[in-house]
């Protein structure tokens, strides 16, 4: 019916009414039968319904009810019969009417959508980032949808940099570059107080230095080792690394992450304990201020492998980020396949 619609309003199809008495009715739409007003319009003047019944055909079209649909189809006919129609024309525009019910709106509700489209339609032309950023904001919660929205963004050919702790915020954002910034609030199983403090904290006192500084400076009340575990497998600690670039990088270095997450978070503990009693750190354990170099080595640990990577990334993102397992087949599968 879309097609219809389109073809009659630019001249290329006939426009034509399944009678003649609805030309009044559907001109305005090309013949096509597209807000709910039509179809009780429809239902009256064919159907012979009074205001009120047609109103009950509109809903339950609505409602989809087999059992109902039936009963109004009889009454339709019935109706159709009354007034001298050919019922077997009549019985092929109710099977339209009821098609119609899987797509049509009330008149008011149409213009609503279309406005929105339109404005929607120009920011995502105009503003692609930005406007990919809102819509994955407004699925933080939902994987299954961010996955969908993600590959479009990769359509679209917008940079999409991974969750950062110096860089994210909890929705999705834009930086300068024109990127997106992954959010951290679509992180599977990090929760929302622990990215609010975690940007606070930054905001505050300057971006994290390494993971010892990172610990010491979060609350540990809000961030759990579970959620530091998410943070280190999605990628989000990469940057404190600059020399952390590619695939056998991240493997190495989220390795040691994982083995020294432990002692980092009992260091930054004692930290605080001190703190709280008032006793001065007399290790110096951790200066007053964060240092611009890192302060403590990480410990050393056998390096993931590639697969265990993406499958630590695919768990806690929904996908897989750094690559795809599937990359070590490419150029066999390229010579055999035409499609993505």
């Amino acid at each position: 019916m879309v097609e219809d619609f389109i073809n009659r309003k630019h001249g290329r199809e006939e426009v034509a009414y399944p009678f003649d008495e609805l030309e009044g009715v559907l001109k305005p739409t090309y013949g096509v039968i597209v807000y709910q007003e039509q179809v009780m319009q429809i239902s009256q003047i064919i159907g012979n319904y009074s205001l009120g019944g047609a109103d009950l055909l509109r809903r339950a079209m609505g409602k989809k009810l087999p059992e109902e649909m039936e009963k109004q189809r009889t009454l339709f006919m019935e109706g159709a019969n009354t007034l001298g129609f050919d019922t077997e024309k009549a019985g092929r525009l109710f099977d339209l009417m009821e098609k119609f019910a899987g797509y049509g709106f009330n008149k008011s509700h149409s213009a609503a959508y279309a406005l929105l489209s339109y404005q929607t339609a120009y920011l995502k032309c105009h503003y692609p980032a930005e406007f990919m950023a809102a819509v994955l904001s407004a699925d933080l919660d939902h994987t299954d949808k961010i996955i969908i929205i993600i590959e479009e963004v990769k359509e679209m050919k917008i940079p999409l940099i991974r969750p950062s702790v110096n860089e994210s915020y909890h929705a999705f954002t834009v930086n300068r570059e024109g990127a997106i910034i992954y959010g951290l609030g679509a992180l599977k199983g990090y929760g929302k107080a622990a990215a609010l403090q975690l940007i606070e904290e930054r905001e505050a006192n300057g971006p994290y230095v390494d993971l010892f500084d990172f610990c010491r400076r979060i609350d540990l009340s809000k961030t759990s080792k579970r959620a530091i575990d998410i943070l280190i497998r999605a990628g989000a600690l990469d940057c404190l690394d600059s020399s952390v670039q590619t695939v056998a990088d991240r493997t190495a270095y989220r390795a040691k992450l994982m083995a020294t997450m432990g002692e980092a978070i009992r260091l930054a503990d004692q930290h605080r304990k001190n703190e709280s009693s008032g006793q001065g750190d007399i290790f110096g354990l951790f200066e007053a201020e964060p240092s611009a170099e890192p302060q403590y080595a990480l410990q050393d640990a056998m390096p993931m492998t590639e697969k265990e990577l993406l499958h630590a990334e695919k768990a806690v993102l929904g996908f897989f980020f750094s690559a795809h397992p599937i990359d070590q087949y490419r150029s066999e599968l390229e010579a055999v396949i035409t499609t993505s």
